[in-house]
């Protein structure tokens, strides 16, 4: 029963917060135009993106693209993977 004392001017004071939220976000034009953000999500346009680099966007290389680390010389008159022969 004590805690109602408290819990009830909290609860009024959260609905008067909400409604002072309310009348800002009417007055600041949020609520002007809600059919424009509704139909842009559905009828937007994916263009897909070049990159110049062979990289996506965290950086891994895109299927059939070579980097310029596939494209260096072994050092040291070491073989490269493919001229190895094996023992057998």
């Amino acid at each position: 029963m004590d805690s109602l004392f408290i819990l009830i001017p909290v609860a009024i004071i959260f609905v008067a917060i909400a409604i002072k939220v309310f009348f800002w976000a009417v007055d600041n034009g949020q609520y002007d135009d809600l059919e424009t953000e509704g139909r842009r999500i559905l009828f937007d346009d994916d263009l897909p993106r070049d990159e110049p680099n062979g990289k996506d966007e965290v950086g891994k290389v895109t299927a059939g693209q070579e980097t310029a680390d596939d494209k260096q010389e072994p050092q040291d008159g070491a073989a490269k993977p493919d001229q190895v022969e094996d023992d057998k």
